[in-house]
């Protein structure tokens, strides 16, 4: 058993916080308000993130953030990407917090391209970091549907622990040392996801649907092994596994938004009509500007943005997408696929 503090009451942070007490361990949600604190402790549900799905009495909640992680041996992190700074922040000045952080957000830091683990690094210093990552809609982890994830960190015997952390049956974990790689898959197939989106909105078939993850994947890795990520990554949980589940499920917010944007809708009324937060908007201004910081050509990321933007529409961006002069498939400058 051991003490774990759960940053972040949304959908993920509450499915993971419900799964590690399944498996004995003593778990604190901290959340944001003494108000939402309140009512997980009292109602011990949140059915508008994940209906149906009962929290049970041995996970505690608070808002006293030296009061959740009094005692914990390890942190983990599940709150939106462009929030995890301040959250950083906040745990800092708290003064005394583990030296163990696990990050289960997905994401890319607008300001400074950064990855969230690097992030976490920036701001907590010396502390051992993993991630989390792979296709895992909360909702089905919370049904307790067998699911598969990865924990990646470049110490390997903290990469195990994570996995001894939280692995059971129908919860598998793997291990990886490629933080890199697996970072940057779980937090670009969202953008791809809402791409797929767009195009299941606008009443395009299978063809075309597979042509862009194919050609979305092949961004993710440009991009990826720019930083150092190994090619063979994307082709595993946190890269290819997590872009198709992103892409099909209809529980995916970021396919959602793209679907509502195919079928012509606005950015802004698709996203105040939701409760929980499609990473893939953020992380695609973030990533098509590290993309031109890097010289890393991105046109699918580029596509997107400008749809968000509402400078283009889901048919111009098609346009502008399929009349691009014709390439190799593979013409990135490194062997081996």
């Amino acid at each position: 058993m051991s003490k774990i503090s759960v940053l972040g009451g949304g959908s993920w942070g509450l499915t993971l916080a419900n799964h590690l007490v399944s498996l004995g361990h003593d778990v604190v949600v901290w959340t944001r308000t003494a108000e939402k604190a309140e009512k997980l402790t009292r109602e011990r549900e949140c059915p508008r993130r994940l209906p149906g799905i009962k929290l049970p009495r041995e996970i505690s909640f608070t808002n006293k953030l030296f009061k959740a992680m009094e005692g914990a041996e390890y942190l983990l992190i599940v709150v939106p990407s462009q929030a995890l700074r301040s959250v950083a922040k906040l745990v800092r000045k708290a003064g005394s917090y583990p030296t163990k952080v696990i990050s289960a957000t997905k994401g890319i830091e607008i300001e400074t391209g950064l990855r969230m683990s690097q992030v976490i690094i920036d701001e907590l210093g010396d502390v051992a970091v993993a991630a989390i990552s792979g296709p895992s809609i909360a909702i089905e982890v919370a049904r307790k549907l067998p699911a598969s994830v990865v924990a990646a960190s470049e110490n390997g015997d903290f990469a195990r622990e994570v996995q001894e952390l939280f692995h059971s049956s129908l919860f598998r974990v793997y291990t990886s040392e490629d933080i890199i790689g697996v970072e940057i898959g779980g937090a670009l197939k969202n953008i791809v996801a809402i791409a797929a989106g767009i195009s299941d909105g606008m009443g395009f078939g299978a063809n075309t649907k597979g042509a862009l993850l194919t050609r979305g994947l092949a961004e993710i890795m440009r991009l990826g092994i720019h930083l150092g990520a190994k090619p063979v990554t994307f082709a595993g949980l946190s890269g290819m596994g997590d872009l198709i589940t992103t892409s099909f499920s209809r529980h995916s917010r970021n396919r959602h938004v793209g679907e509502e944007l195919g079928k012509g809708r606005k950015l802004n009324e698709i996203l105040s009509e939701m409760v929980m937060v499609a990473e893939g908007v953020p992380t695609t201004e973030a990533v098509y500007k590290l993309s031109v910081k890097l010289g890393i050509d991105m046109p699918l990321t580029h596509a997107v943005l400008m749809i968000l933007k509402g400078e283009w529409t889901p048919m111009h961006a098609v346009r502008e997408l399929t009349h691009r002069e014709p390439k190799p498939e593979y013409y990135l400058k490194w062997t081996g696929l």
